[in-house]
């Protein structure tokens, strides 16, 4: 057995043995050659040693909660996707949590979000992106899609505005942006809030009047979510990013207790004045690290999934590129069944960071979705639908009441073409040429079937 002679001299012993134990157990090359049959997953975590090697350092240091990795990550995420401020939270669903309830705090004033105002967003999405809208006392006001896109059709924005609207939330779809030019400009006409979410598209790009930004930072909130499928990974996690200050100060209120103090965790008094101000009708010098100015939440990520994500970023532009070759190679193989298959389209003046390959039957043709999706599974390819297709049709909605809760603006036929029809398959970046091949020679074969 080892004696060491430092703490550092130990960490670099056991992090050589988690990089062995890597190269012998965990590297894609100790798997066995992919075959016909084997199982295409639609996404997977993508890593090496340097992850492990990073997350073997955060545990040692056993700080546990928020701590210099998170502070890293937050620095380097901030300055690759273009923004002043990123605040970690543990999930996606936290992201768009914390990103919701920032817009109701009274610090906002005339623009605060207050119970029975309205939020206009789709119900072809993820639940997580409307929930917050609902549990927090708003009204969601859906409004339909379009095809090929799979995102929000603005030409329906105009129709569900109304005295009370305030916000405007919705998701980039699979990676695709949403139109963000006609929704920005709607938004500004009508001094609405804009949140982006997203945690399907990070990397993803849109150009207005030449000037090209990721998606997430044209809005006044963005949100990633982290989470293994996703385009990198914590294993759980998000983030939650803006340029604005006040945003800024808000979101760390909201995701740390709701507290009035900026103090990061572990440090006290650092605007020395912890004991000498005063707040609401608390007595005068009430100690600043227990005022609350929101209720909030504690939904700070751990120091370990930080440090897994800090190597993640690094290697992100490359998983961005792969995820765009994949998409490609499948749209070019899946070509020939256009006839019978509504393939996917990028939207105008965007550059997709693409989560999935999304595919619609044309119910012309006689193919029915549920039909070819079992039969796809059946050959070891797995599928998955647009989340919850309609949002207003599931179980969970059976407790509201259309008007008094929600509100739906004209016609949701896409969204209901979209439930019916829609399915989507994956790019992930550690997708292989063979499973590739694999998963278009099956769907022709299903088309067929």
């Amino acid at each position: 057995m080892s004696t060491w002679n430092s703490e550092a001299e130990a960490r670099e012993e056991i992090k050589g043995l988690v990089a062995k134990y890597y190269e012998q157990f965990k590297k894609p090359e100790q798997e066995k050659p992919f075959e016909e049959g084997d199982r295409v997953s639609y996404a997977s975590r993508v890593y090496d040693e340097k992850e492990m090697l990073s997350l073997t350092d955060a545990t040692l240091d056993f700080w546990l909660t928020t701590g210099r990795f998170s502070d890293q990550f937050e620095k380097e995420f901030a300055e690759w996707i273009g923004v002043r401020y990123v605040s970690l939270v543990n999930s996606g669903s936290s992201a768009n949590l914390i990103a919701f309830a920032t817009l109701t705090s009274p610090l906002l004033g005339d623009r605060q979000v207050k119970k029975g105002d309205e939020v206009i967003t789709v119900a072809a999405g993820f639940p997580t992106t409307i929930a917050p809208i609902m549990q927090l006392g708003a009204k969601p006001v859906f409004v339909d899609v379009k095809l090929p896109e799979y995102n929000i059709d603005p030409a329906g924005l105009e129709a569900a505005l109304s005295d009370k609207t305030k916000a405007v939330i919705v998701a980039h779809t699979l990676g695709n942006p949403f139109d963000i030019a006609a929704v920005k400009s709607f938004c500004d006409k009508n001094n609405l809030w804009l949140i982006e979410d997203n945690c399907d598209s990070l990397g993803s790009t849109y150009t207005i009047d030449g000037v090209k930004k990721f998606t997430g930072t044209w809005g006044d909130i963005g949100t990633s979510s982290f989470y293994p499928p996703h385009h990198m990974t914590m294993g759980e996690g998000g983030a939650v990013y803006t340029d604005n200050p006040l945003l800024n100060k808000i979101i760390k209120s909201m995701r740390d207790w709701g507290r009035d103090c900026v103090c990061p965790s572990g440090h006290d008094n650092i605007c020395g004045h912890r004991f000498d101000g005063e707040f609401g009708q608390l007595p005068k010098g009430y100690d600043h690290k227990y005022v609350y100015s929101h209720l909030g939440y504690n939904l700070k990520v751990t120091d370990m999934q930080a440090a897994i994500g800090v190597e993640q970023l690094k290697k992100f532009p490359k998983f961005v590129e792969r995820r765009k070759e994949n998409w490609k190679f499948l749209r070019e193989a899946l070509a020939d069944l256009s006839d019978k298959l509504i393939l996917p389209e990028p939207t105008e003046n965007a550059d997709p960071s693409w989560f999935g390959f999304l595919i619609s039957v044309r119910p012309e043709s006689g193919l029915d979705r549920n039909k070819l999706t079992r039969f796809i599974e059946s050959k070891n390819v797995q599928t998955r639908l647009l989340f919850s297709g309609n949002i207003t049709l599931q179980p969970c909605f059976e407790q509201y009441e259309e008007t008094k809760d929600y509100r739906v603006s004209g016609k949701l036929e896409t969204t209901d073409f979209i439930m019916n029809n829609t399915f989507w398959i994956g790019v992930y970046p550690g997708m292989t040429k063979e499973k590739l091949e694999y998963m278009s020679k099956v769907i022709h074969e299903g088309v067929q079937y």
